[in-house]
């Protein structure tokens, strides 16, 4: 008869392959990451080359072409690894139809190169094609955190998320601007996509400080030079105050992607830094949980018949369950087991427990900023599917509904889906 030892060094192996499946997950992570900052740089070089009319960058794009195709085979290699085979893996369903979808923009990538170099595509074209596969990876990081089974490596998870958001956001700023100063015009429409890409930088980057530790946030705060953040506002200004139609500086094109790209370099030093985080807290914790088994399996179970049968009702400890529950003492040594492991089994379930609802409660928390996303992600497409709206034009109506009712956001957006439901 298999008694609790058995279950739990069954739940620390459970454990233990969770904590491998995420250590997995975080290495595909990493990888996106750097294919997502490739392609950014990719875009920025795309959009001067369509507004120089092919006369200037080509040599910039090919070598960063060159780049990207390097890290896509990485990436395509750590979707190999994948285990699309089990029927357990968590959030499966979502995640791998998440990477379906990025494959299928990856196979398609290189037409897109081909449109560019034929000059047969505008920039505008251009940038939300590769904005297209840049949200698609970035959906494969967004699945990563909302399955992850560690509140640590979950906040960390979401923290990385948004700041690769906010990132993309900021490249996304660089192309729309390389374009505007290569074409030498201002126009109206990209002058407000510019204030939306700015102002979604901000909201990223303030869910990023909420989720990252201090060590993370103080790097973000030394990483930004003032010169350079001086001649993005101005810059900036530039763009935003120039009349519809008025001239712009060709010549600035390059300036503006060099300033653009100083800020996304340094931003890139952060991501690394919770890429390599994460994969450090996934190993901290394979580590940790190993020790724990080995601790286990060394346990003699038939020694459990030498304790004292009653000591699960004479145990003082308050239930796992209760809130503000005590940890119990380490320092006894253990009736029945000797000096191997200095707690019974009793004091290792009530620890067990308790842990495992502490980290049910942190990552209900943590969570809470992804559901908010995903209502307002729902929200968006019921107002692009029934008043057929771009995805920017859904945004800003929810976000002047908000200001317009003093609601936040997501309110907004929950108030939408409920009168859906009701409809």
């Amino acid at each position: 008869m298999k008694s609790g030892l058995n279950f739990l060094v069954a739940a620390k192996r459970c454990e233990i392959a969770e904590l491998q499946q995420l250590a997995l997950t975080s290495a595909l992570v990493n990888v996106s990451g750097r294919l997502v900052h490739g392609l950014q740089r990719e875009r920025g070089l795309s959009n001067l080359y369509l507004g120089s009319q092919g006369t200037r960058f080509a040599k910039a794009r090919a070598q960063q072409i060159d780049e990207c195709r390097q890290i896509e085979a990485e990436l395509r290699a750590c979707f190999d690894k994948l285990d699309t085979e089990s029927d357990r893996v968590g959030h499966g369903a979502r995640l791998f139809s998440r990477i379906a979808y990025v494959l299928h923009g990856l196979d398609a990538l290189p037409a897109l190169r081909q449109q560019i170099d034929a000059l047969r595509w505008t920039a505008r074209q251009a940038t939300d094609a590769y904005v297209r596969l840049i949200a698609g990876l970035l959906a494969v990081v967004f699945e990563a955190a909302d399955s992850a089974c560690d509140p640590e490596v979950s906040r960390l998870l979401v923290a990385l998320f948004n700041f690769m958001q906010g990132k993309e956001f900021a490249g996304q700023e660089r192309a729309v601007g390389s374009a505007l100063f290569a074409s030498g015009h201002a126009t109206a429409g990209e002058q407000q996509r510019l204030l939306h890409l700015i102002e979604s930088q901000e909201r990223c980057l303030q869910v990023f400080a909420e989720f990252s530790n201090a060590q993370v946030g103080a790097l973000w705060a030394q990483s930004q030079d003032r010169a350079t953040l001086a001649e993005l506002e101005r810059m900036r200004r530039i763009l935003g105050t120039a009349a519809d139609g008025a001239a712009l500086d060709a010549g600035q094109s390059q300036v503006w992607f060099n300033c653009c790209s100083q800020r996304i370099d340094c931003m890139k030093v952060v991501e690394d830094q919770l890429a390599h985080d994460l994969l450090r807290v996934c190993e901290e914790k394979i580590t940790a949980a190993s020790r724990d088994l080995q601790a286990y399996q060394a346990l003699d179970a038939t020694t459990t018949r030498e304790a004292d049968a009653l000591s699960f009702f004479r145990d003082a400890a308050t239930p796992a369950s209760a809130p503000g529950a005590a940890t119990p003492g380490f320092g006894v040594p253990a009736q029945g087991y000797g000096l191997q492991l200095e707690r019974s089994i009793l004091e290792l379930v009530q620890e067990q427990a308790r842990r495992l609802q502490t980290m049910g409660d942190e990552l209900d928390t943590v969570r809470a900023s992804l559901n908010e996303r995903k209502l307002i992600d729902r929200a968006k497409g019921l107002l692009m599917q029934r008043q057929a709206l771009s995805e920017q034009a859904a945004y800003d109506k929810l976000r002047k509904t908000a200001m317009d009712k003093g609601l936040k956001l997501v309110e907004v957006a929950q108030l939408m889906l409920d009168a859906a439901d009701l409809l």
